[in-house]
């Protein structure tokens, strides 16, 4: 019937004399069907009877939930009240209704934070809602999830009806959650008068703060709220109090650019050159935010133009930074000094040339500051400027007779600074007014040195076209070349090659490009250097070739580069060290592999005769050992003191690799220039399992070193309980010679071979010479990773890792 009538066109707004539409009695009796039938037609759903019911309204009365989330979804306001005032939560929660209660609180959040009813009664103003809430629960300060109150709520919605009514019901006016926020702090940041009155005549407390320290009267200054201020002064606000960073409420103010509220405070009292912790006045804080009219109000009331905070910037530094120049010619009028320093010797023309606010250092000049002023690091605002890249103020800076080529305190000039940035404009710009491209620091770093670190080709060309040198060298003795191939700057490096680099320019140590290069792994470099002309071959101070790096670092395909320009597998370094010895030391199976099929000789000992093998058993390294031996290594070769790997193996106490050399018919009697044995030298040092192998394998117990020693009698001497256990049972009792007191240690050949690259940040490279000493890493202080060092020392003392050549030492 419903639909039909509509069909012939019923008018939908007819109503009743009550003033209901078919709509409210649809919703009313929670004729679902037909609501949704009239709305479909475009019936109302905000219609209002007489009395200003609405369909909601009804429906929520009468419990139709159904009705009541269909309205709701179709554009129904349930902020709508009744003549009486009443609301569909309110007459919702009067029936006790409580599913449609429960949906109209849900659906009035929209997805937000969901409020206790009693908050969305105090934000809607809805008087008649919280009336019954507190009628079933007398609770006025029931608190939502953020911890505030209803009164809270009420005092930032400036809903005044329903605090009156919370405030009557007990609320309580100082309620403090954990942010410490009143509301009084919110009703003095909205700038509601009445709402501050009220809660002010209900007790509210004046001097209370929030978790940051605020106070009401920061938070009314901060929003400029005038008549608030002047109400909360008059209650005896305190005008000094301070926030945790020590901002009073005329700070706020200031900032804000309050006038009105700055002058109210000024009359009142404030302390017009207050400070923050960071000894910020009110005058940095407008300074600060550029606020020209709170600034003058501030000078012409007294406020000191030169106060320094903690870091010694005035308001006038502050201004220039900010490039308020309207501020900055204010405080110049009223006596800001232009040549005050902060603690840092920064002048306000450091400051704005570093900003690149080029009207402020323009007006900062024509008032007479000094171009070449420096600060504490001995910069000027030349400096500054080409750091930061701002090539106009630059530019009129040398116009007005800044020292192009002024030396900072490492002698750095402003074209240094620049060629450090990449500011190639700013460099191009140096030059043409003569800067020199070839003033070195005090480390020896010229422009080109560091643009070839930080890879600015740009900047390398703009250089190079002004007749930057690439002969300079550091203190270190690096060229631009050597920090590109450190660094891997592999363009930077191919346009100083294009414009005749030397190649192999050698540092005070010896090492060229291509050993830095491989040092630091940068394969591109490598390759682009070869071809080039860079020398596989050239040795260092002592001796090493890049491949000798390449070997020990495990670097293959550095190393396969470089074999292909022939460098030499062989190679000696001063000490004899080949890169076979290197790659063997350090366990670099697959380098081995590679080494000894480019003819790496397996059997080339150093000057102390140690072959790869012998390094190889002092690490223990067996897959190596295997290497080595299936390409025919002896497996018995000598030092110049007749140490055998299996000598050493046994020493340091590589059971493993002793296991592997017996296997491959090692001598298990082998005897050293002194008449050591394996046998002595692993009782000596008390491993008994080794003992025990070698025993196993026909070592002789009754062998007797040159001293008339056997090892027995070096385990007993030592007290090494387990090996003299193991040996007395073997070794016949009278050909025991008796010992000194003091026994000579036996010690196999070690070699030490340090070889050290560093370069720090900015001060480029520090190539050091070798060093020969006990417990050493290779490392210099601030220093990077070191390059080759063979050795390995068990001990740490200085009676063994000396100079690498004593087979002997006494031990007490």
């Amino acid at each position: 019937m419903v639909v039909e009538l509509l069909h012939k066109e019923i008018i939908l707004e007819t109503t009743t004399k009550k003033g209901n539409t078919a709509l409210h009695i649809a919703a009313l009796a929670g004729q679902d069907e037909v609501v949704r039938e009239l709305v479909n037609y475009g019936a109302n759903v905000n219609a209002q009877s007489q009395k200003g019911f609405t369909p909601l309204y009804m429906a929520a009365q009468e419990n139709h939930l159904e009705v009541v989330k269909f309205l709701l979804e179709n554009g129904a306001n349930q902020n709508v009240a009744t003549e009486d005032g009443f609301t569909p939560l309110a007459v919702a929660l009067q029936q006790g209704h409580e599913n449609v209660v429960a949906h109209l609180i849900n659906y009035g959040t929209k997805g937000k934070v969901r409020l206790p009813a009693l908050h969305i009664a105090a934000r809607n103003d809805d008087t008649r809602t919280a009336a019954v809430l507190l009628q079933n629960d007398p609770n006025p300060d029931v608190l939502s999830k953020t911890g505030f109150t209803p009164l809270h709520i009420a005092a930032h919605y400036e809903n005044l009806n329903v605090a009156q009514l919370l405030l009557n019901r007990g609320a309580s006016v100082n309620f403090t959650p954990q942010n410490g926020i009143t509301p009084l702090h919110i009703a003095s940041r909205r700038g509601n008068v009445i709402m501050v009155r009220l809660l002010l005549d209900r007790g509210a407390q004046i001097e209370t703060r929030t978790k940051d320290e605020l106070t009401p009267l920061h938070c009314a200054a901060r929003n400029g709220h005038v008549r608030i201020s002047e109400i909360l002064l008059d209650h005896g606000a305190p005008i000094q109090a301070k926030t945790k960073n020590g901002l009073s409420p005329i700070h706020m103010a200031a900032q804000g650019d309050h006038l009105d509220c700055v002058r109210l405070l000024l009359q009142y009292n404030a302390e017009i050159d207050d400070i923050t912790l960071d000894h910020l006045t009110p005058l940095h804080v407008a300074a600060h935010c550029g606020h020209h009219r709170v600034a003058k109000v501030l000078l012409d009331k007294g406020a000191k133009p030169n106060s320094r905070a903690l870091n010694g910037f005035t308001p006038l530094h502050i201004a220039c930074k900010k490039n308020h120049i309207r501020v900055m010619e204010l405080l110049l009028k009223t006596g800001a000094s232009i040549d005050a320093v902060t603690e840092s010797g920064l002048t306000p023309l450091h400051v704005a040339s570093f900003m690149g606010h080029l009207p402020i250092v323009k007006n900062l000049l024509q008032r007479g500051a000094s171009p070449n002023v420096s600060n504490v690091k001995v910069e000027t605002p030349l400096h500054m400027a080409a750091r930061a890249g701002h090539t106009e103020v630059a530019k009129y800076l040398l116009q007005n007779k800044a020292k192009v080529n002024a030396k900072a305190k490492d002698d750095q000039t402003p074209l240094h600074c620049a060629a450090r940035i990449g500011h190639t404009n700013m460099v191009k710009l140096l030059l043409e007014n003569n800067a020199n491209p070839n003033l070195a620091t005090t480390a020896g770093h010229t422009p080109l040195h560091i643009a070839a670190r930080e890879g600015h080709v740009e900047t390398a060309l703009a250089l190079l076209e002004k007749e930057a040198s690439q002969a300079c060298m550091t203190k270190k003795g690096f060229t631009p070349l050597h920090v590109a191939a450190k660094y891997g700057k592999a363009r930077v490096a191919e346009v100083l090659l294009e414009r005749d680099a030397h190649p192999n320019a050698a540092g005070k140590n010896g090492l060229t490009p291509l050993h830095v290069a491989v040092h630091h792994n940068h394969l591109d470099i490598v390759k682009l250097l070869l071809p080039r002309g860079g020398s596989p071959h050239s040795p260092a101070w002592n001796g090493y070739t890049p491949l000798h790096i390449a070997a020990k670092q495990n670097q293959l395909e550095v190393a396969r580069s470089l074999l292909q320009y022939g460098a030499s597998a062989n190679a000696e370094s001063v000490q004899g060290v080949t890169p076979l010895h290197l790659a063997a030391q350090e366990g670099h199976a697959e380098m081995v592999a590679l080494l000894l099929s480019k003819q790496a000789n397996g059997n080339l000992g150093n000057k102390s005769g140690l072959t790869p093998l012998h390094l190889v058993a002092q690490e223990g390294h067996v897959p190596v050992a295997d290497v080595l031996i299936k390409h025919g290594v002896t497996v018995d070769a000598t030092t110049r003191m007749g140490y055998t790997p299996l000598h050493v193996a046994s020493h340091y106490g590589n059971i493993k690799l002793v296991k592997f050399l017996l296997q491959h018919q090692a001598d298990v009697n082998a005897k050293t220039k002194l008449g050591y044995s394996p046998l002595h030298q692993a009782a000596q040092q008390g491993h008994t399992d080794i003992v025990t192998l070698l025993l196993k394998n026909g070592a002789s117990p009754n062998e007797v070193s040159s001293n008339g020693t056997t090892p027995l009698a070096i385990a007993k001497r030592l007290g090494y309980i387990s090996v003299t256990d193991v040996l007395k049972v073997v070794t016949d009792e009278p050909s025991v010679v008796l010992v000194s007191d003091k026994h000579r240690m036996s010690f196999p050949e070690t070699v030490d071979e340090i070889l050290d690259v560093s370069e720090d940040e900015g001060r480029v490279w520090d190539l050091t010479k070798a060093r020969v000493e006990s417990g050493g890493t290779g490392v210099e202080s601030g220093g990077t990773r070191a390059l080759p060092v063979m050795r390995r020392c068990p001990y740490g003392t200085s009676e063994f890792c000396g100079s690498g050549l004593e087979p002997e030492r006494t031990a007490s």
